[in-house]
């Protein structure tokens, strides 16, 4: 099952690049692997609906000042809003990052938008294959509950989101820094206790060293 699971990510994914120009985000569900997986969002369903839209908000504000003059993806999770792609001047990007801050409900933006030379169609699916490799991995993971992680790959350098326990976010860490072609790995976590895990009426995976 882990290694059916491994090709369809990668299939779905790989798919996914030859129809799109973005990053592709990535999180489990029945949707990208069939019936074998159940989404469990560690947000509200209030919070998803606000992320929704300040993506599609941002996204669109950005196209109507920039135009096709910037490559940018906005991916917001619990509010928090991460840009990520490529601009050719230092004042788009910062233009990027206040379009971004003024929009409703956002509390706080992670501006990783890189300046330079726009990336090629080439280099968007390579980071299409790499964030389905890292998710996969995750996947492999016995100790971690994969749905919490919300995985953009761009340029090779991997952001992981979602609210996940200080071991949680160390463990996923280390795994995508493992995938081969992962250049770095930037946390974009939101830091829980175990506590509030359990609150959420959440249990955690056991850490590996438990497992039989």
């Amino acid at each position: 099952m882990i290694n059916k699971t491994r090709t369809l990510l990668l299939v779905a994914a790989l798919g996914g690049a030859l129809l799109q120009t973005a990053c592709v985000p990535l999180m489990l569900g029945g949707a990208a692997v069939g019936s074998a997986f159940v989404v469990t969002d560690r947000r509200t369903s209030g919070t998803q609906l606000e992320d929704q839209g300040i993506e599609l908000k941002t996204a669109n504000r950005i196209r109507e000042q920039l135009g096709d003059r910037v490559h940018i993806n906005v991916n917001s999770y619990n509010r928090m809003v991460l840009l990520t792609g490529e601009t050719r001047n230092d004042e788009d990007r910062a233009a990027v990052e206040n379009i971004a801050r003024g929009v409703e409900n956002v509390n706080s933006v992670l501006n990783e938008v890189g300046v330079g030379m726009l990336s090629s169609l080439s280099s968007r699916a390579n980071d299409v294959a790499i964030a389905a490799k890292v998710k996969a991995s995750l996947v492999d993971a016995k100790d971690l509950i994969t749905n919490a992680f919300y995985v953009v790959v761009e340029r090779g350098n991997v952001y992981i989101m979602g609210r996940v326990t200080e071991r949680e976010a160390s463990r996923a860490s280390d795994i995508a820094r493992g995938v081969r072609g992962v250049q770095k790995v930037v946390r974009a976590m939101e830091i829980i206790t175990e506590a509030e895990l359990a609150a959420m009426g959440q249990q955690p995976a056991k850490p590996a060293s438990s497992n039989p």
